[in-house]
């Protein structure tokens, strides 16, 4: 995994309350409790998730 680009991902706010498809973005990140950060590659895949539920995550260049 070394030679693949990844990504620190944070959440900072909760999802509760938001949209259903926004959710499902969130734990399809594998991000379950707040302050929690996991660390995904950097596909198209992922970084359309990570845009589009933008305003609840800090993210981070590993």
């Amino acid at each position: 995994m070394s030679d693949k680009k990844t990504v620190k991902v944070t959440l900072v706010k909760s999802p509760i309350g938001r949209i259903p498809a926004h959710k499902a973005c969130v734990s399809g990140l594998g991000l379950r409790k707040m302050h929690q950060t996991v660390t995904v590659i950097d596909t198209p895949e992922n970084r359309g998730m990570i845009n589009k539920v933008s305003y609840l995550l800090k993210v981070e260049e590993a």
